[in-house]
């Protein structure tokens, strides 16, 4: 059997070791070879063997991310906690399947049943959109998924997009240059992505095309051939702008579109295309639906409340009408 592990978002001699020091301690505890060229690891050896030296370089990765260096005996440490039948990292064990990316706070995993409904549905369909409030984490996941992917080597590039146009505000009303004017709307974004990656690795990405934070209009024209494109506030984008946006998927391509329907900022609530969307693709193969609701919060336990208490008003209003 054999496993291999692509090192984008990593520096391998941190991961490995100067002269690949931590893959001789794994080769020497575990029957198994790890063969390492650049930022690809190769792993070969029985499925039992194999499997253990995965997950003993996840946790690995999941120190490195989270200490920004690793130790020979952090190694050794990790090893005989995962080789151990009772063994655990960090007082939670996360096995491979169940872990999206290893971020630079560590592993990120769903953390609620919506979540976690969320994440299979992506892994099943080759676009998914996602609806729901406000910190039910429906871009924090998506980016993560994004990042995991290209860093499993399964796309080339992460775009990044959403709607320039919020809260009545346009582009060219806005002061500055381009770049000043959009990076308002596009800052929920980058926060996703710094919450992952350490600030120099973030520009080294942003600077080689690996990832692109553009609005969405930028994506006109464009045809993106194994790429992950993401949609945020999708809510705020009209029927052509979605279906404009969705055609831009080019092949080995995978896509997640994500909005919140009750922060509609259009002039008609009618005009979004994510409210369309799903009434015009909700039975296309291919194509997945989850929505998570105020139970899938995981912001501050005020976040749930507030919304909850929202909901209710704006339900008070309709039956008064």
């Amino acid at each position: 059997m054999e496993k291999t592990i692509e090192l984008k978002t990593l520096e391998p001699t941190a991961l490995l070791g100067v002269a690949d020091s931590h893959i001789k301690l794994i080769e020497a505890a575990i029957p198994i070879t790890i063969i390492a060229r650049g930022e690809v690891i190769k792993i070969q050896g029985d499925t039992h063997d194999v499997d253990h030296a995965h997950e003993v370089l996840h946790e690995m990765m999941e120190t490195l991310s989270t200490r920004g260096s690793l130790s020979v005996r952090d190694v050794q440490n990790l090893i005989r906690l995962v080789t151990s039948s009772n063994g655990k990292s960090n007082g939670e064990h996360h096995t491979p399947d169940l872990v999206i990316h290893y971020g630079k706070k560590g592993a990120i995993v769903p953390k609620t049943n919506g979540q976690e409904n969320y994440v299979k549905t992506v892994y099943k369909n080759d676009v998914v959109f996602c609806i729901g409030p406000a910190g039910t984490g429906k871009t924090f996941l998506a980016v993560a998924l994004a990042v995991a992917a290209l860093e499993n080597n399964e796309v080339d590039r992460i775009i990044l997009c959403r709607p320039a146009v919020e809260a009545g505000e346009h582009l060219g009303f806005l002061p500055g240059d381009l770049k000043e004017k959009v990076d308002p709307y596009l800052a929920p974004l980058y926060d996703s992505l710094r919450i992952i990656f350490p600030e120099n690795k973030l520009a080294e990405l942003l600077e080689r095309n690996f990832i692109e934070v553009v609005p969405l209009a930028y994506m006109r024209g464009r045809t993106l051939d194994s790429a992950y494109m993401i949609l945020d506030e999708a809510q705020n984008a009209t029927a052509l702008q979605m279906k404009m946006f969705l055609t831009r998927l080019g092949i080995g391509s995978q896509a997640i579109v994500t909005g919140d329907i009750t922060q509609i900022d259009l002039q008609k609530r009618s005009d979004s295309g994510l409210i369309q969307v799903t009434n015009i693709l909700n039975n296309v193969e291919g194509i997945g639906f989850i929505t998570l609701d105020p139970s899938d919060v995981v912001r501050h336990s005020l976040v749930m409340k507030i919304i909850q208490a929202y909901d209710e008003k704006l339900k008070n209003e309709d039956s008064s009408n």
